[in-house]
């Protein structure tokens, strides 16, 4: 099984960036963290992060292609503004978990609509960095 975990803009300074609502690990850590869990769960782990609308889509539409059996997506800044990015997950048909760090709910107003969750099967919303080992017990159970 094969998972690929997409990472938005900013996550990249993650243990940086706002530690009071991210917390302090480090997007390293983070990558670590969830390989570690895959390896013990039979899943091979792929990353990917970037600051661009685009180059997400370009991943996620690439994972057709390449043997991807599930999306893990933190869409960051883009949860409430891309339908592109929701279209590209509706394009390659992979089941999708989106995740949040911070419980987007309880924060501004305008972070409280996901676009991106129309295009996923869950959403993990709040549980910090565990929320990603969450997601990828939701897409092992899904797919198994």
């Amino acid at each position: 099984m094969k998972i690929l975990v997409v990472n938005g803009p900013n996550l990249n300074l993650l243990g940086i960036r706002e530690p009071a609502i991210y917390g302090t690990t480090r997007y390293e850590e983070l990558v670590e963290l969830i390989r570690t869990e895959g390896e013990k769960l039979g899943i091979e782990t792929v990353f990917f992060q970037s600051n661009h609308e685009g180059a997400i889509i370009d991943r996620i539409q690439a994972s057709y292609f390449d043997g991807t059996n599930g999306i893990i997506i933190n869409p960051a800044g883009y949860t409430t503004t891309s339908v592109s990015i929701l279209d590209a997950l509706k394009s390659v048909g992979i089941p999708a978990v989106e995740v949040h760090i911070s419980n987007i709910y309880e924060r501004e107003a305008f972070r409280h609509h996901s676009l991106i969750k129309l295009g996923c099967i869950a959403s993990v919303v709040g549980h910090g960095i565990p929320g990603y080992l969450e997601a990828l017990h939701i897409l092992r159970d899904h797919l198994s």
